[in-house]
């Protein structure tokens, strides 16, 4: 509320950057995606040119963005996908903006997922940015318009569920009916309203809809960083622990102080890097401790700060979203024909 107050004002220093990026960049899924490609044709050809003459500061910030993506996730996925048997749930599906172009795959492996619990799937083709980074920096204006488009097109559908798998966007999206509740169009605030109660995080909905257990043995041991916004704010800290630990041959080890923030925070890592990295010093520190092969997190700021952190730490620790190794056991599964003993090098075979 402070940093809006401030934005509304004009007294937010980072005002006009701020406006830029959020009022340009973010404006439409187009211009997005089309900055999207400019960060991946710099990062595949001119990066190992560039990143040797900019400055240490720029190029602290520089590695923190992850790869984008070969191919963006709403350009591979129709609108509308149905399971192979009985239709159980209807729901929609959130592809978001850095999840679309950075992390596609989770995104697939989401829907996936989704087909194999009985879900018909529906991905409207004008959805845009949820509107959280706009509202948590002061830019409500900018955020109500791009939740405005979504109300309006996840309504044009009888849905049982909409399904975010990014902590952060879930945690909006269940704001929508707070954010119109004022709004002269009654019409409008009523179905934000119902939007708010219909969302669910892919980690929520599968535990609520009690998921298909994997009858594969992966042979794994991995860790769980809770996701401020999947913790804190939706307080969904059991459900996906649940997902993890019905993988038979997983083994969970609990990292300490898994609820404390990894630094990532939105763009504090980018603002606030030196602060930023104190806190992510601290998060690697305890999850060298597990001795996990993989880190699991639920949320795209987490897992590209996690993924710096050890990155800079020379871990050889992969990060995941728990529907990523779901999804891997599923697949496992078919492949084997009944159940069978994956080990860690086969389960990342052919994902790599």
């Amino acid at each position: 509320s402070a940093r809006i107050k401030a934005f509304m004002l004009g007294k937010d220093k980072q005002v006009l950057i701020k406006k830029l990026i959020f009022r340009f960049v973010f404006a439409s899924n187009f211009v997005f995606k089309f900055f999207a490609r400019l960060m991946g044709l710099y990062q595949k050809t001119l990066r190992r040119f560039i990143y040797k003459i900019i400055p240490d500061r720029l190029r602290r910030i520089e590695e923190l963005a992850p790869m984008i993506s070969n191919k963006f996730s709403d350009e591979v996925l129709p609108e509308v996908l149905k399971p192979n048997g009985e239709v159980k749930y209807k729901v929609g599906f959130l592809t978001g903006c850095f999840m679309n172009v950075m992390y596609s795959g989770i995104n697939i492996d989401s829907i996936e997922v989704l087909l194999e619990n009985g879900c018909e799937v529906y991905i409207p083709k004008k959805q845009v940015c949820c509107g959280s980074v706009m509202a948590h920096y002061g830019d409500i204006e900018m955020a109500r318009r791009l939740a405005r488009k979504n109300v309006i097109e996840f309504s044009r559908y009888d849905l049982d569920a909409i399904v975010v798998n990014s902590a952060g966007c879930g945690a909006f999206m269940k704001e929508y009916g707070e954010l119109f509740k004022e709004d002269k169009d009654k019409t409008l605030s009523e179905k934000a309203e119902h939007i708010s109660k219909i969302v669910k995080d892919i980690n929520e909905f599968l535990y609520e809809i009690d998921f298909k257990r994997p009858k594969v043995e992966l042979d794994l041991k991995v860790t769980y960083h809770d996701a401020c916004h999947l913790a804190h704010t939706q307080k969904i800290t059991a459900q996906p622990r649940t997902l993890i630990k019905s993988i038979p041959g997983v083994k969970l080890v609990e990292l300490n102080e898994s609820t404390w923030c990894c630094g990532s925070a939105g763009i504090y890592n980018i603002l606030r890097y030196d602060d930023s990295m104190k806190i992510l010093d601290r998060k690697i520190k305890n999850i060298l401790e597990t001795k996990a092969e993989i880190v699991l997190t639920a949320n795209p700021g987490c897992h590209a700060q996690i993924e710096y952190g050890l990155k800079k730490a020379k871990a050889d620790i992969k990060v995941m979203h728990p529907v990523s190794l779901l999804n891997i056991a599923y697949k496992m599964m078919k492949s084997s024909g009944n159940f069978a003993v994956i080990n860690y090098n086969e389960a990342f075979k052919n994902r790599e």
